[in-house]
């Protein structure tokens, strides 16, 4: 199959709700994703998967347990499996994700409104 080309912007549009990363792509056992923050996220770990996150418009923080990391567009930041984090984001944010392939947002957690539905 040949390449094709994204529209991130096409694909952030159709992103209503936040918190509800839509995959754009498969890349080896990946995929990315896009997805709008804001307010807080739920605590959680991927035991078993990194989680890539790189900001597209606004800024956000991810908490860990022991120190904050503060994100904005130019500035990325790989989760390592099994790492309890929190993002927060006081304003919208517009962010592109990648993560492997079936990995639920919420990670080790089901939450009734954060977890996002799987396929």
């Amino acid at each position: 199959m040949h390449g094709r080309t994204i529209d991130l912007g096409a694909a952030l549009a159709g992103v209503l709700e936040h918190w509800r990363p839509r995959t754009l792509a498969a890349l080896n056992d990946h995929e990315v994703k896009v997805a709008r923050f804001q307010g807080e996220f739920v605590w959680h770990s991927h035991p078993d998967e990194d989680e890539l996150f790189i900001p597209l418009r606004g800024s956000f923080r991810v908490e860990f347990r022991d120190h904050v990391e503060h994100l904005s567009p130019g500035r990325i930041l790989v989760v390592p499996r099994g790492v309890e984090h929190r993002p927060v984001a006081d304003d919208e944010v517009e962010c592109l994700l990648v993560q492997r392939a079936g990995a639920r947002n919420t990670g080790d957690v089901v939450h009734p409104t954060l977890t996002a539905p799987q396929g």
